[in-house]
């Protein structure tokens, strides 16, 4: 069972980023304030939960949070900031928009700017041990994905109907075979070091 809250007394938002790791779509990011008395038994991080899952979990957390957002940086600024400022972008603009002010930020993983004022704390797996960090995994996550399924109906060859634009064998191929795509993003890390998609 995930922690319901980091303090005693403190409104937390949990924050989140999908997409990351990807070749193509942008970088999706939530935060989520769920009430204090909040439960649920199968609610973890993303990445653990089947499609089923975190498609029922969605509609749950949308239900019954007391407050939530979905955002997104897109490939062209990806590239102009690079994914970590892209990523914490999308979960200042996320948190910008909830409708209730946060006095906590619980940040999956071990990197963030400040927001504002608002104090913060970074969580290394934190989708795994709180509940709001899980559920904003499960928003960003499923919109990404329902994102990326869009954009597979233009874009066939590249298979991100399944792979979500992770570099998988087949998106891969369809890169050698067609090039890139305006959703492509034109650089990426690997192990620290600046790769060039062109």
């Amino acid at each position: 069972m995930l922690k319901s809250h980091f303090t005693e007394n403190l409104v937390e938002a949990g924050c989140d980023e999908a997409g990351r790791g990807c070749l193509a779509g942008p970088v999706f990011a939530a935060a989520v304030i769920l009430p204090r008395g909040f439960h649920n038994e199968i609610l973890t991080d993303s990445k653990l939960l089947s499609p089923k899952q975190r498609s029922l979990l969605r509609g749950i957390i949308e239900n019954e949070a007391i407050c939530w957002a979905v955002s997104s940086v897109d490939a062209i600024e990806i590239d102009r900031i690079n994914i970590l400022n892209a990523s914490i972008q999308a979960m200042h603009q996320s948190v910008s928009r909830l409708k209730i002010f946060p006095q906590l930020l619980l940040i999956d993983g071990n990197r963030f700017k400040p927001y504002k004022e608002i104090p913060h704390q970074c969580i290394v797996k934190g989708d795994a041990k709180y509940l709001s960090i899980a559920a904003a995994s499960v928003l960003a996550k499923t919109y990404r994905d329902e994102y990326m399924c869009q954009i597979d109906e233009e874009f066939p060859v590249y298979d991100w109907k399944n792979n979500k634009g992770y570099p998988c064998k087949k998106h891969k191929a369809g890169i050698a075979m067609y090039g890139i795509t305006p959703y492509h993003r034109k650089s990426f890390h690997i192990h620290g070091q600046l790769k060039l998609l062109i």
